[in-house]
């Protein structure tokens, strides 16, 4: 089972550490368990931790006050959260909740600042890393506005595989039909079908408690069944 400790040092911007100063994140951080529905950040509550995710799954939404939520994406194990509130005094701007029992590494406010103000290759790894979410999440919105519900799925799930955001992430990601449909912003029935629909086109294999991806540039692209059709048809046509 993977370690508070191991997270840390296993994490790509620990490279950019000294010995001494990676020692002494392991000593100040701590790990905290977060229940299935239970809150890793909270809208509005004070933001004292970057947070890692060492097991389960932390979705990041919005809600309104009629109840309505927007999710904008879901953290899996080995990846980082709160960079951007980390970077500027205030409360969280939204909620992350655990979409399954999870465990995470967290990392005082003060330790944060400490490694901004002293190591110059620490802030080149935020820059890189805050460059790569805007991009994911400038995507999201695209996928959002311009695709049906199940390119989403395909894209949302494609997006789950960014080496510099999920490093711990293989060909399988663990994740049940709610979890995706949740991320994706899609009805669960919608989400087996949309599965289904991405397993007929080869890009992935449903198995029992997620999907096996066997093509994820062709996921990252998908438009649609008819998508898929009009390029065998193209090739076909050569």
């Amino acid at each position: 089972m993977q370690t508070l400790q191991n997270m840390l040092r296993e994490s790509l911007w620990a490279a950019a550490l000294s010995e001494d100063e990676i020692d002494a994140v392991v000593r100040e951080s701590h790990e905290r368990l977060v229940p299935l529905g239970g809150h890793a950040m909270r809208c509005g509550d004070p933001a004292e931790h970057w947070v890692g995710v060492i097991d389960g799954l932390i979705k990041m939404s919005v809600t309104q006050a009629d109840g309505r939520q927007a999710t904008f994406t879901g953290v899996t194990a080995g990846g980082w959260a709160g960079e951007g509130s980390m970077l500027k005094p205030g409360p969280w701007r939204y909620d992350g909740v655990a979409a399954r029992d999870s465990r995470l590494a967290c990392v005082p406010r003060h330790t944060f600042e400490r490694l901004v103000t002293t190591n110059l290759a620490f802030n080149h790894f935020l820059l890189s890393h805050l460059n790569v979410r805007l991009s994911l999440f400038i995507g999201l919105v695209e996928y959002d506005r311009l695709l049906g519900p199940s390119a989403r799925v395909g894209r949302c799930l494609a997006s789950l595989f960014h080496p510099d955001l999920y490093p711990r992430v293989g060909d399988f990601v663990q994740l049940s039909q709610e979890e995706i449909g949740l991320l994706s912003g899609v009805s669960r029935q919608r989400t087996n079908e949309a599965l289904h629909e991405l397993e007929r086109a080869g890009l992935l294999r449903v198995e029992f408690g997620g999907a096996t991806v066997l093509d994820l540039a062709g996921l990252r692209a998908y438009g649609g069944a008819a998508t898929v059709s009009a390029a065998k048809a193209g090739n076909l046509s050569r």
